[in-house]
C-alpha cells in the first residue's frame, strides 16, 4: 500500500480520528490523510477514542472493527449517535454478514484491508460531501425542514420527527439519501443517484441496506411501502408530497 503515486490535494482542516490497534496501519493511514491536508489523530484503542471524543466531535471517524478492548461494533453505534460526525469501517473481515452488520450500525462506508490508500481518501471525501450537504437546503426548497405523510425532517441536524413527536437521528448516508427523496418526490430516482457515486458497482448492495434502514425508521413497510417503492431495474421512488419551511 505505497502512497508515492499520490498527489496531495487541499482540505478545509478537516478533523479525522482514526482507532487501529495495528500500529503500521495506523502510521499509513495517518500519513496519507495528512497529505491530502486533512488533520488526523490516531488511537489504538476504542476508549482512547470515548474519552476524546468526550472532548471534541471531529468530521469523520475511521474504525477497526478489530480492536483490543471493546467491539468495534458497539463503537461504530456510539460514534453514529454523534449524527453529524461521519463513519468508515475499515477491517480484515470480509464476510458478507460483517459488511452488511457495519452499514446497519450505522457506517457511511465499509472499506477492506489491505486497500488501496487513494481508494480511501476518495471514500472520505466523499462522505465528508455528504456530511456538508446537509448545512445547506436544497436549492428549490428554500427552507430547511421537510413536512411529509405527518413526519417532519430537519435537514441541519438530520433530525427526522415522527408523527407523534418522537425523534429519530440518522446517519449522513441516510440524511442525504432522504433529502434525495425529499427534493424529488414521485419520480424515479436511480441508485447511483441515491448514493451520489456516478461508478457504483451493479454488485454493490449498500444502498439496499440503506434504504432498508430509512424504511424501519419511517416505519414504512418493505412488503407493501407507503413512502418509498422500489422500481425494479430502475432506481426508488418517494411516494410522498413534500412541503418545505
Amino acid at each position: 500500500m505505497s502512497t508515492a503515486t499520490l498527489t496531495p490535494a487541499t482540505e478545509a482542516d478537516k478533523l479525522i480520528f482514526l482507532v487501529e490497534d495495528d500500529l503500521a496501519v495506523a502510521r499509513l493511514i495517518g500519513n496519507v490523510l495528512r497529505d491530502y491536508h486533512f488533520r488526523c489523530e490516531v488511537f489504538h484503542s476504542g476508549s482512547e477514542l470515548q474519552r476524546r471524543l468526550r472532548q471534541q466531535v471531529p468530521d469523520l471517524v475511521i474504525v477497526d472493527l478489530g480492536l483490543p478492548d471493546m467491539d468495534g461494533m458497539a463503537l461504530v453505534r456510539e460514534v453514529r449517535a454523534l449524527r453529524r460526525c461521519g463513519v468508515v469501517i475499515l477491517t480484515g473481515r470480509g464476510h458478507v454478514g460483517d459488511r452488511v452488520m457495519g452499514l446497519e450500525s450505522g457506517a457511511d462506508d465499509y472499506i477492506m484491508k489491505p486497500f488501496e490508500p487513494r481508494e480511501l481518501v476518495a471514500r472520505v471525501r466523499s462522505i465528508l460531501r455528504r456530511c456538508d450537504g446537509g448545512q445547506e437546503a436544497p436549492a428549490s426548497a428554500g427552507g430547511r425542514v421537510a413536512s411529509f405523510a405527518g413526519w417532519r425532517y430537519e435537514v441541519d441536524s438530520y433530525t427526522l420527527i415522527a408523527p407523534d413527536g418522537s425523534e429519530k437521528a440518522l446517519s449522513a448516508g441516510e440524511g442525504q439519501m432522504l433529502q434525495r427523496f425529499l427534493e424529488r418526490p414521485n419520480r424515479v430516482l436511480p441508485r447511483e443517484q441515491l448514493l451520489g457515486q456516478d461508478d457504483m458497482s451493479p454488485y454493490d448492495r449498500s444502498i439496499d441496506v440503506r434504504i432498508s434502514r430509512l424504511r424501519r425508521k419511517l416505519e414504512d413497510d418493505s412488503y407493501s411501502p407507503r413512502m418509498i417503492k422500489t422500481v425494479y431495474g430502475a432506481g426508488y421512488l418517494f411516494l410522498s408530497a413534500v412541503s418545505w419551511e
